[in-house]
């Protein structure tokens, strides 16, 4: 089994989505001893928004590319490939000013792409991913669960995976973390108690 384990918080050591989805990693790799994980870094490893010159880079032939169209292809076919590759994907996901990190927007536009990972249809538009699972690991500092500021947050992602195709999707969850100590503690201690006992309790 693959397993694709995407970061994407700046805060470093700090961050609270980082210790959880490596948490999420950990509790699957005791659960499943032979998983096989592809790890992204995406606050440090800087994949470039996507951008006039992606597309050039990807409509122009492979011999005729220079070097930063190369870089561009290069980046699109790596991300891409690793997603396809994956059985399942985690995702580190905090919120920043009521959505997802850019850094994890221009993931998503490099795996988001028509005729790989969704198709239209003259019945509309076909999902290609239904057969991963996708655990999302969501961070925030105010409380948005199911309200209305949560929709660019959880509520994209959880869109954005279902247009893909893929309805297994399991949330994570650690909000009201800005609320002091004691709030964060718990929020913590509930997100990982939802890893341990909930998400791996069956293995």
């Amino acid at each position: 089994m693959k397993l694709l384990h995407i970061d994407s918080s700046i805060l470093g050591d700090n961050s609270a989505s980082r210790q959880l989805s490596a948490g999420v990693v950990k509790a699957w790799q005791a659960a499943e001893p032979g998983v096989e994980v592809t790890y992204r870094d995406l606050a440090s490893e800087g994949i470039n928004h996507f951008s006039g010159a992606t597309l050039g880079a990807l409509g122009t032939a492979a011999e005729l590319r220079d070097a930063e169209q190369k870089h561009e292809a290069q980046l699109s076919a790596t991300s891409l490939a690793e997603f396809l590759a994956a059985d399942a994907v985690v995702v580190g996901a905090p919120m920043y000013n009521f959505t997802i990190p850019t850094q994890l927007k221009a993931w998503i536009d490099r795996i988001a792409v028509a005729g790989q990972t969704f198709r239209y249809t003259e019945a509309g538009p076909e999902g290609l991913c239904g057969n991963k699972k996708v655990i999302i690991v969501s961070t925030a500092g105010g409380l948005h669960a199911d309200q209305a500021s949560g929709a660019a947050h959880e509520g994209y992602l959880k869109l954005l995976f279902g247009f893909l195709g893929i309805t297994d999707i399991e949330i994570v969850r650690a909000e009201g973390l800005a609320y002091g100590d004691e709030a964060r503690s718990k929020a913590l201690s509930d997100a990982n108690a939802r890893i341990n006992q909930q998400l791996f309790a069956a293995a």
